[in-house]
């Protein structure tokens, strides 16, 4: 190679980077190969790039609408060494069949915890103090008309019981206890290192709580843990919070206990089929709806890019990955 010649860039499969200033800094470092702008099939996009002179080694993906990365998509880029996932939940790839074929993975560490932590906080006091609903009532020159707007209930003394006490869930009973609030959970073992009242199954955790928040990874059995048996032992003074996946709430289950004030209220920042939300959620008053942003804020996105780029570095120069969940 002569010293005119631009240097060869591995080559990067990439699903779903949206953020321009990442993706510019990606092909900076990368031969990128980006589905969602080559307007191909994904069988198509797979073997072409299965087909290229240097075939991808890495992946960046993410979960939502992204693809699986399973067996078949294995089977297609042959290639692939590492993936990245730029979410910290890890439903959209085959962990056991990425071990199996010596695969490594990494995904975004603790870098959403604290903002999504914030976000659950603030949609339950929005729900419990009716922020939201206020706000509207008062831009709808309603409060001169109506008089004043009837009132919520305080955070502090709530029993608030959280599904899943991982990162996010640990920070949250954190800020809640600061709040006064008395902190239940559920997980699949309990925590040495925590006081809180530990309960073996969500429906008795639900049973003792005013506030139930979901922070679980979806999997085959936290799908739709919260059905209606458990909504009916939270009761209609309950709060259910959803930070976690849609598919960890029977969401049609949902919808009606909430019509017919089997519960008090929700804040929902994630749905079964997103980006559909039921239509019957648009008139309560009682629920607040964010659109899977809870992890998003401008901190965030920064730490995410260096958290990508610092793992495909580390694997591209066989270095120990700096988030890893399955090592090389």
């Amino acid at each position: 190679m002569t010293s005119s010649e631009p240097p060869v860039l591995p080559t990067l499969l990439m699903f779903r980077v949206r953020e321009l200033r990442f993706h510019a800094e990606l092909r900076e470092r990368y031969h990128v190969l980006d589905f969602f702008t080559s307007g191909e099939p994904l069988h198509g996009f797979l073997a072409a790039a299965a087909a290229d002179p240097d075939p991808p080694r890495a992946l960046v993906t993410a979960g939502g609408d992204s693809v699986s990365v399973d067996a078949a998509f294995l089977d297609a880029v042959p290639s692939l060494r590492f993936v990245f996932s730029t979410g910290a939940g890890l439903d959209h790839i085959d962990l056991d069949e990425c071990a199996r074929r010596g695969v490594a993975v990494a995904n975004s560490g603790t870098v959403y915890s604290t903002d999504v932590a914030d976000h659950a906080v603030g949609m339950l006091v929005d729900v419990l103090r009716r922020v939201s609903a206020a706000e509207r009532f008062v831009r709808r020159g309603l409060w001169p008309l109506q008089g004043d707007y009837p009132l919520g209930t305080k955070l502090g003394g709530k029993r608030v019981g959280i599904i899943g006490l991982g990162n996010i869930g640990s920070l949250m009973a954190k800020r809640l206890e600061a709040f006064g609030c008395v902190i239940h959970y559920n997980s699949r073992k309990p925590k040495e290192s925590v006081s809180y009242r530990y309960f073996t199954t969500v429906h008795d955790l639900a049973s003792e709580s005013d506030v139930l928040v979901v922070a679980c990874v979806l999997s085959k059995e936290t799908h739709h843990v919260v059905n209606r048996d458990v909504l009916d032992a939270l009761g209609k003074d309950g709060i259910v919070i959803n930070i976690g996946r849609g598919l960890n709430i029977d969401e049609a289950e949902l919808v009606s206990a909430l019509a017919e004030g089997r519960i008090a209220g929700a804040g929902l920042d994630v749905f079964e089929k997103e980006p559909k939300v039921p239509a019957e959620l648009f008139s309560m008053d009682n629920v607040v709806l964010t659109h899977h942003c809870a992890a998003f804020t401008k901190e965030s996105r920064s730490d995410l890019r260096d958290a990508t780029i610092g793992n495909l570095e580390a694997f591209f120069s066989g270095k120990p990955l700096l988030t890893p969940v399955l090592p090389r």
